[in-house]
C-alpha cells in the first residue's frame, strides 16, 4: 500500500473521528513535544469569493457600470476610506481595520490563472506555478523542514477531509472535527523502525494519532475560561476549538479550516451576504477570544479564495475571475493596504482583473516574519511581500 492510499482510506488520521484500526496503535511512537509562540489560522472560502463585492471600490463609477444587478449600494457599504468599504455584512471586518489589526492585500492572483476550483485550489495549496503538479503542499513542505522528525500537532486540520496544503513527506498535520472525540493511550510502545518504508510510514501515523491525541487533550484541559460567546455555525464551532487549543497552549504551527458556498454564478446578492456574515462573526468573535486572551500578537489570521470572480455580472451573480484580497489580521500585522485599488480600467482579455500581487509572496513573508523560515527551502522563490508586519 502506498502512502496517498494510505491516506484515502485514514484520512491525515482518518478525517474527523480519528478511527485509526486499532492494531495501529501498537505502533506507537514518542515525540518531544515544544511550545511555538507564533501559529498562523487559515480560513479557505472556497468557491470562489467575489472580492469585488467583499472590499469594494464603491468611488469607482465603473464598478457600478459593469456590476448594475449585484453592484452594493454606495449608502449601505462601511468604513470607506481611500476609494474602498467593505461589505455592509463585514461590520467585525471594518471594526478590526479600525484598530490597526487587519492588512488588506489587493488584488493576489498568480500569473496564466486557472478557473477550475480544483485546480486553483491545488495551485494555492502547492504553491506551484500553474504548469507544474506536486502531491505535497507548502505548509506540509514547511512543516517537514521546521521539525527532524515527524510532528504529531505540527499542523491542525478542522475538516472532514484532508487538506493538501498541509501534506508532507512525514505526517505532521492532523485532520480532526472535534477534539472531544479523539481515543487516547497512555501506555508507550517503543518500536523500531524498519527496512521497509511503507511500514514505518505506517507506523509514523499511528504515533501521530496517539500523540496527537495526548497532545490535543492536555491543550484542552489547560485552556484557559473565556467570556467569549462564539455564533452557532460550523465555521464558528471550529474557530472555537482552535482558540481552545491556542489558549491551551498546543504547539501547532498552523491551523486550517475552510467554508463553501461561494461559486455565486445565480442569486448572489443573498448568498454572498450570508457566507460573509458566517465569515465575519466567526473572525471576530476569534478576534475578540485571542486579544482578550493576550495571544493576538502570536496568532496570525489569513482569509483567502482560490480566485475572484468576472467583474461584469451575469444578471444574477458572477462566473469565475481571477484575482481577489486577501485579509491578514493579527500577528502584530501593520493594518494596511498593500496594492492598488482594482483597475477596473484595464481587464485581461476575458475581462478579469490583472493580477498585481502574487500570493506566493505573501506566503513568503508570512514563512520569513512569522517562523524566521527561508521560503526557497520549500521551493518558494518570490520575493517576500514588504509590509504586512
Amino acid at each position: 500500500m502506498n502512502r496517498r492510499n494510505f491516506f484515502k482510506l485514514t484520512g491525515t488520521c482518518t478525517g474527523g473521528l480519528l478511527m485509526v484500526p486499532d492494531f495501529l496503535y501498537n505502533y506507537a511512537l514518542q515525540d518531544n513535544v515544544t511550545n511555538a509562540d507564533n501559529c498562523l489560522v487559515f480560513i479557505q472560502l472556497e468557491g470562489g469569493n467575489d472580492g469585488l463585492n467583499t472590499y469594494i471600490p464603491y468611488q469607482d463609477e465603473l464598478y457600478y457600470k459593469f456590476r448594475p444587478a449585484i453592484g452594493i449600494t454606495k449608502s449601505d457599504i462601511i468604513s470607506g476610506s481611500g476609494g474602498m468599504g467593505f461589505h455592509p455584512k463585514l461590520s467585525g471586518f471594518a471594526d478590526i481595520q479600525q484598530k490597526g489589526d487587519l492588512t488588506v492585500v489587493q488584488n493576489v492572483g498568480y500569473p496564466e490563472p486557472n478557473r477550475s476550483h480544483f485546480r486553483s485550489q491545488e495551485i494555492w495549496q502547492t504553491a506551484t506555478d500553474s504548469n507544474k503538479y506536486t502531491n505535497n503542499g507548502w505548509l506540509g513542505r514547511f512543516l517537514d523542514h521546521h521539525y527532524k522528525d515527524y510532528h504529531a500537532t505540527g499542523g491542525i486540520n478542522f475538516d472532514n477531509i484532508d487538506n493538501l496544503a498541509l501534506k508532507g513527506i512525514e505526517p505532521n498535520a492532523l485532520t480532526i472535527q472535534n477534539p472531544n472525540t479523539l481515543k487516547t493511550y497512555s501506555s508507550e510502545v517503543n518500536i523500531k523502525l524498519s527496512d521497509n518504508p511503507q511500514l514505518d510510514f505506517v507506523r509514523k501515523i499511528a504515533g501521530s494519532v496517539v500523540d496527537g491525541a495526548e497532545e490535543l487533550e492536555k491543550a484542552l484541559g489547560k485552556a484557559t475560561a473565556t467570556d467569549v460567546i462564539y455564533p452557532d455555525s460550523k465555521l464558528a464551532k471550529n474557530m472555537e476549538w482552535m482558540a481552545k487549543l491556542i489558549r491551551g497552549g498546543l504547539n501547532s504551527k498552523v491551523y486550517y479550516t475552510s467554508l463553501s458556498g461561494f461559486d455565486t454564478h445565480s442569486n448572489q446578492k443573498s448568498e454572498h451576504a450570508n457566507r460573509l456574515e458566517d465569515v465575519n462573526d466567526a473572525v471576530y468573535t476569534f478576534y475578540k477570544d485571542m486579544k482578550a486572551s493576550g495571544k493576538l500578537n502570536n496568532v496570525t489570521i489569513v482569509i483567502f479564495s482560490e480566485f475572484g470572480r468576472r467583474v461584469q455580472d451575469n444578471g444574477k451573480g458572477t462566473d469565475h475571475g481571477t484575482a481577489a484580497p486577501m485579509f491578514i489580521i493579527g500577528g502584530r500585522n501593520k493594518g494596511r493596504n498593500i496594492g492598488s485599488n482594482p483597475d477596473l480600467l484595464n481587464l485581461d482579455n476575458n475581462g478579469d482583473l490583472i493580477h498585481q500581487i502574487d500570493f506566493r509572496s505573501v506566503y513568503a513573508s508570512l514563512l520569513k516574519d512569522k517562523f524566521s523560515f527561508d521560503p526557497t527551502q520549500i521551493g518558494i522563490t518570490n520575493l517576500a511581500l514588504k509590509g504586512i508586519f
